[in-house]
């Protein structure tokens, strides 16, 4: 590209981060680093009633834990500074005391009231609800009149009564607005806050900001930007409208379809690169099938070009299914590092685990994650290791406790666990598979007691691996109260009827 690539992200501190937030701000960092560009961070904290401080660094810690930098920002700096609306009021004044200088802008004193007569006859004539200009030919006298009823005026843009403005996107291609749509909008508050739409464009064109990759739902705002663009004779930025994210049912995306904030889902155990792998994929293609691309991988690949016009469907269970991949793939003792806090919380472990406890933690954590999609369903799949249960899933007794000769088989098991040496997964798995073969039985009429026994599930990581990490001691003891459970399980319910060859 002929011009340095300088794209921004500009949230308003009024929430946390969520998916479409990361969308956003994945694709403008993607688009820096592919055109060796520079990525701005800014607030805008001007609507001084949701504006929150309190959320700004939130903000970016989420953004930093998702492991996406900026080269300018409020706390990093940069020469274009300040990175807060709130700091840059003074440019603001600057630059709509020009525009009233050049007749390109007025003071409006309607009220609210008078603005909705407005607009309530303007419908009831077939014409669009938007502004009528009444206060664009103000004499001096009518505003003096005005300032002793003690209005306070917004200031308006001056637009063109016809016409139409063109959208150049990127994305969507040309986009055509008719003029007669807008009015003149408003471009400062009576409290003399800018407007957004007013405020945007004067930071871009400060910021030196190229292109703008922003969602849709801005699409509308765009006209409005541009005619402070025209008005003040400047360049306006690429414009890129990806599309909307939604829900899988095609409705608004909510916390009822899984959308949280990005500081939930660290809550649950989702990997950061798991988050941008799925989030890179709504909305954009890399051209071909692939679904698994490293942040490296997407800066060589990501081009507007490839974003879809249409919009993208959110699906919290494919994201969890990515999740699980990125956890198997993990270094092992990066996942045992997330992990351990975790088994702490939940009571499961009392402290840091060395030397020989540290080994066994890895070796469970090894194990469980490869059945499992998040941290949180690993901890709760791992519990069985570091605690003891009371129930056993309700198939699995019916299908291996309730057999006449499950007893018999629990006894031997118990009797061949006693002896083995040494206590490897190996030497588990030789002994049981011997006595499958001397009982003349299938090896799943010995395993699968066996793990319901140990484990109290049905499911889980290999049985020889569940055995040797629960530990000899606590093996014999489960076998115990499993045999002690299915025996008064059968007197309760008599000794014929609830039980099957």
């Amino acid at each position: 590209m002929g011009e340095r690539v300088r794209v921004r992200y500009a949230p308003s501190p009024t929430g946390y981060l969520h998916i479409g937030g990361v969308r956003t701000i994945l694709f403008n960092w993607l688009f820096a680093r592919k055109h060796a560009g520079r990525f701005v961070l800014r607030f805008e904290d001007t609507d001084v009633e949701r504006s929150r401080d309190e959320l700004i660094q939130p903000m970016l810690d989420s953004i930093r834990w998702l492991g996406l930098d900026w080269d300018e920002g409020p706390d990093v700096g940069g020469p274009y500074g300040p990175y807060r609306q709130s700091e840059r009021l003074h440019l603001y004044h600057q630059v709509v005391e020009r525009l009233l200088a050049e007749g390109k802008a007025y003071h409006c004193y309607c009220t609210q009231e008078e603005l909705a007569a407005q607009r309530e006859a303007a419908r009831a004539a077939g014409r669009p609800a938007v502004y009528n200009g009444r206060c664009r030919h103000l004499t001096a006298a009518e505003r003096a009149r005005f300032e002793r009823e003690g209005r306070k005026p917004v200031i308006r843009l001056r637009v063109p009564d016809e016409g139409e403005i063109v959208v150049d996107d990127l994305v969507k291609g040309r986009v055509t607005f008719p003029v007669s749509q807008f009015g003149d909008p408003v471009l400062v508050r009576p409290d003399g806050m800018p407007v957004y739409n007013f405020a945007v464009v004067v930071d871009d064109h400060l910021m030196e900001i190229t292109h703008v990759i922003r969602g849709d739902e801005h699409l509308s705002n765009t006209p409005k930007q541009l005619f402070v663009y025209q008005a003040l004779g400047w360049e306006p930025p690429r414009f890129a409208h990806v599309p909307m994210i939604l829900a899988p049912d095609r409705t608004k995306l909510s916390k009822r379809h899984g959308a949280v904030a990005v500081d939930e889902y660290r809550r649950q155990g989702f990997l950061p690169e798991a988050i941008l792998n799925y989030v890179a994929l709504l909305g954009w293609s890399p051209g071909d099938d692939r679904e698994i691309l490293s942040l490296d991988e997407m800066i060589e690949l990501f081009d507007l070009d490839r974003v879809s016009h249409t919009a993208a469907i959110y699906d919290v269970e494919k994201m969890a299914w990515m999740n699980g991949h990125y956890l198997r793939e993990a270094d092992l003792d990066r996942v045992v590092d997330l992990t351990v806090p975790r088994l702490r919380e939940a009571g499961l472990i009392d402290r840091e685990p060395e030397g020989a406890e540290r080994e066994r933690v890895r070796a469970i954590v090894d194990a469980v994650r490869q059945r499992v999609r998040t941290l949180e369903e690993l901890v709760e799949a791992s519990r069985y290791f570091f605690a003891d249960f009371d129930t056993y899933e309700e198939k699995g007794v019916r299908k291996y406790f309730d057999r006449d000769d499950s007893i018999g088989i629990l006894e031997a098991v118990r009797e061949r666990l006693v002896r083995v040496e040494p206590w490897t997964q190996e030497a588990i798995e030789a002994e049981l598979r011997r006595l499958a073969e001397e009982l003349g039985v299938g090896t799943g009429r010995v395993f699968h007691p066996t793990r319901l026994a140990v484990s109290g599930r049905t499911v889980g990581p290999g049985v020889f691996d569940v055995i040797c990490w629960v530990g000899r001691e606590r093996c014999l003891e489960r076998i115990d109260r499993a045999l002690a459970f299915i025996r008064s399980r059968r007197q309760a319910a008599g000794a014929t009827g609830a039980t099957r060859a």
